[in-house]
C-alpha cells in the first residue's frame, strides 16, 4: 500500500502506478447477492446448473458491474491519503468489459493514477483502472473513474 500524508503529495504521483491488488476470488455468493443488490437475476450468472449446460463459458459468470464495483474495495488496498476526510464517486469518462469472469476465478486490480485536477479544498482524480483475471492476458474490465477528494 501506497501512504501518502496529503493531496499535494498524492498529486506529484501523477502519471504513476500506484500498484496492483491481492487476488480475489469470486464467488456464487458474491454473484448471488449482487444479483439481489441489482435485481439482475439473469441464468448466466444465478443458475450454475443452466450455465453449465447453455452457456458458452460453461459456467456462471460474474456481472460485469459486479466486476466494476469491486474498485474501492482494491483502491482501499492500494493508497491511502491521510488528510482526506470524504471521497466522492464522480463517474468515469471509459468502462470497457472486456472478458468474463467466471465464478470461483480470481481478480485483481491495477491502477495508474492518471491525471489530478485542483477543486475547491480537494482533487478531481483520474484513476486507469485495469481489473485482471488470474492466468489471463486478456483483462476483465478496464476503466477511466474518477474520484473527488477533499481534504
Amino acid at each position: 500500500m501506497k501512504i501518502f500524508t496529503d493531496l499535494a503529495r498524492f498529486s506529484a504521483h501523477a502519471g504513476h502506478s500506484l500498484g496492483e491488488t491481492d487476488y480475489l476470488t469470486i464467488t456464487q455468493e458474491m454473484v448471488n447477492l449482487f444479483a439481489e443488490a441489482t435485481g439482475d437475476h439473469q441464468w448466466i450468472h444465478t443458475n450454475p446448473a443452466r450455465a453449465e449446460q447453455e452457456s458458452p463459458f460453461k459456467a456462471p459468470i460474474a456481472h460485469g458491474f459486479l466486476t466494476l464495483s469491486l474498485a474501492p474495495k482494491f483502491m482501499a488496498q492500494l493508497y491511502r491519503i491521510d488528510s482526506v476526510r470524504m471521497g466522492i464517486n464522480y463517474g468515469a469518462n471509459k468502462i470497457r468489459f472486456t472478458n468474463v469472469v467466471p465464478v470461483g476465478s480470481r481478480l485483481r486490480m491495477r491502477a495508474t493514477l492518471k491525471t489530478v485536477e485542483p477543486q475547491d479544498k480537494g482533487l478531481r482524480v483520474t484513476m486507469e483502472c485495469t481489473f485482471e483475471l488470474e492466468h489471463s492476458p486478456k483483462p476483465a474490465c478496464v476503466a477511466e473513474l474518477i474520484t473527488l477528494l477533499f481534504e
